[in-house]
């Protein structure tokens, strides 16, 4: 991801052809600058697009305003998310079916918002630019959502409780209606991983102390998610299941307009990157340079390929990716014919025409794309877990005993175990688990990787599914043995489900954050959202996935007349098979991920610092 404005002298370093940038007079200035150290290293510019001095930018003073934008915004969303269902049935007067497929398609197109908002974000507005725009449009759309119920949808008035349907409404009424929640569906997911990667962005990785917590910012990042779950699936989630859905729309937008305050707050001290341009453009470069080089014979060891050498004082935060052996055929991209060879070596005003010619990063950064697909197709297969706690382990839990001392428990509200466990594990993950995991194992301290944390997140998911298949075993015993078949719901008390809500929290932590963090760190430093954005659209890929399962195994499982495996009542299916043929799909995830986390080959970068430091000197006596 180089900007092409250099003038072209070849020379031959690192096994390839590189071609050195004019200096500029404004290099010059920044080698004379004084207290050099009070600047970033990597890359990162302040709000006047001028190199980020530590002490006035970025750090934890700046992304605290980013995680408690993040809690806020979530509260707000979860609150429309959580009892969307039962706004789309008491108050729109929807089906089941047409109610449950009404918020499948919202879903879907927020976690597809979010690669619409990372791709932005990299190519053209920036993160701040892309966050600023889209929680404008959120607030709109939760403001119309607001003002829509209050004065069209709740008719008669106190209508909307359970089992107090409100009134038919009009065409116009219903429009107005999709139009406010989609306005929120684009508004939360197109900036969201925009959001994550800004707040890594205030943290400078060439400083060792900063890097440590750039790594922990994720980790903060999903519990602020979390602790804005929990306040509206608890609070909120309490306060509309009773009716009160103009009140509880109205606090929604008002944290959204609080959320948007917070982030104008930091506007004087984030630090950020430059756009690198559009990378389908890029990517297309290197197929199409490859194709037309098709007949030339790829060098064994990489030689004599056409690379940029960044100089001191054109450091935009990108750096050059070290060339590896893998998808050779794309290397050709890179090859010098002799009319490249003309070009570079006797027409130095001139720049080489990607079309023709890319760098070697430029080659490298489609090669890592590419390996990142066997991991997040691994990753939507994974999350498969994740979606069954939003929709079936609700079920199961509304077919058993939710009375405690004459207290109902909304079975939705059991989520709470997954937040705060999810949460408390990320907390003490450093500080308590890593410590004992050192101790245990006897090693040196070397946590586990962010490949090594998904495996075992994974294990743990495992685990979770035959859990809640022998919950659910227990459950149809106790409900033959007290009811012989004649109620609805068993003796079982809801809180044998907290152990699977536990394991399903810290599977959470794991994969959702080190997915986050590998996703982040594998990807070219101009592409950071779109990485984040692949990893959170891996749940709408396997919500997909999850609905599918279900329909094959329904289809399979209910014929001759059967009620099948999952059927409207618990009682007379067999919800524990289900459990146990995902927990023997997630086997077979982790034996696939295994084997593509053992052959995955990382990404290489340059030391933007290191490369500095070494160049500075050749440069002055060149000078």
């Amino acid at each position: 991801m180089e900007t092409r404005h250099q003038s072209c002298v070849p020379s031959s370093v690192n096994h390839g052809i590189e071609v050195v940038e004019s200096e500029t007079d404004q290099s010059k200035d920044q080698r004379m600058r004084p207290d050099e150290n009070a600047y970033t290293k990597d890359g990162s510019l302040d709000r006047h697009g001028k190199p980020a001095v530590k002490g006035r930018t970025g750090g934890w003073r700046s992304a605290m305003f980013i995680l408690v934008n993040q809690g806020l915004v979530t509260l707000a969303f979860a609150a429309v998310e959580v009892n969307l269902v039962l706004f789309s049935k008491s108050v729109l007067r929807q089906t089941n079916a047409e109610a449950a497929n009404t918020f499948s398609r919202w879903m879907g197109s927020v976690y597809l918002f979010s690669l619409m908002g990372a791709f932005l974000s990299d190519s053209y507005l920036g993160k701040y630019l892309t966050c600023l725009t889209f929680q404008v449009l959120y607030l709109v759309g939760l403001v119309a959502l607001s003002l829509v119920t209050q004065l069209f949808l709740l008719k008669p008035k106190g209508c909307g409780k359970l089992g107090e349907l409100c009134d038919p409404h009009s065409p116009s009424e219903i429009s107005m209606f999709y139009v406010a929640i989609y306005l929120i569906a684009l508004g939360n997911g197109a900036p969201e991983p925009a959001l994550a990667a800004f707040g890594a962005d205030q943290f400078d990785e060439e400083d060792n102390e900063e890097k440590q917590s750039k790594n922990s910012f994720y980790s903060y990042f999903y519990v602020a998610l979390n602790l804005g779950s929990l306040v509206a699936e608890t609070v909120l989630a309490y306060i509309q299941n009773n009716g009160n859905w103009i009140l509880g729309f109205w606090i929604c937008a008002t944290c959204a307009m609080l959320a948007f305050s917070l982030l104008l707050s930091g506007t004087l001290r984030y630090r950020h990157f430059k756009t690198v341009g559009n990378p389908i453009s890029r990517f297309s470069q290197v197929i199409v340079a490859s194709m037309r080089k098709i007949n030339l014979k790829v060098p064994a060891d990489g030689g004599g390929l056409y690379e940029v050498q960044r100089q001191e004082g054109t450091n935009n935060g990108v750096r050059r990716i070290i060339h590896t052996d893998g998808f050779k055929f794309l290397d050709r991209a890179a090859i010098i014919s002799p009319a490249d060879m003309f070009l570079v070596t006797n027409k130095g005003t001139e720049t080489a025409n990607p079309w023709y010619l890319c760098t070697i990063t430029q080659v490298e950064e489609v090669k890592c794309i590419l390996r990142l697909l066997p991991i997040w197709l691994c990753a939507i297969l994974s999350s498969v877990v994740f979606i069954q706690m939003l929709s079936l382990f609700v079920e199961q839990a509304a077919a058993m005993n939710t009375t405690v001392s004459n207290f109902h428990i909304p079975p939705s509200t059991m989520f709470a175990f997954d937040i705060v466990s999810t949460s408390a594990f990320i907390l003490l993950y450093d500080k308590l688990i890593i410590p004992l995991y050192i101790k245990l194992t006897k090693r040196e301290p070397n946590p586990p990787s962010e490949l090594q944390r998904i495996g075992i997140g994974i294990a743990i998911a495992m685990v979770s599914m035959i859990t809640a298949g022998i919950v659910e075993q227990q459950r149809l015993k106790q409900h033959a043995n007290n009811h012989n078949g004649h109620q609805e719901t068993s003796a079982l008390t809801i809180f044998w489900q907290i152990p699977q809500y536990v394991l399903v929290g810290v599977s959470e932590a794991l994969v959702y954050v080190a997915q986050m963090e590998f996703f982040a760190s594998q990807t070219p430093n101009g592409l950071k959202s779109l990485g984040i954005g692949l990893s959170m659209c891996s749940s709408a890929m396997g919500s997909y996935i999850c609905s599918m399962i279900l329909t094959a195994v329904m289809a399979i499982t209910s014929k001759n007349g059967k009620p099948g495996w999952v059927p409207s009542d618990l009682n007379d299916g067999h919800l524990d098979r289900y459990f146990f043929l995902l927990a023997a799909l997630t086997a077979f995830n982790l034996v696939l991920f295994v084997i593509c986390a053992m052959r995955y080959d990382p990404i290489s970068f340059e030391k933007r610092a290191e490369e500095i430091e070494m160049e500075t000197p050749k440069q002055v006596g060149e000078a």
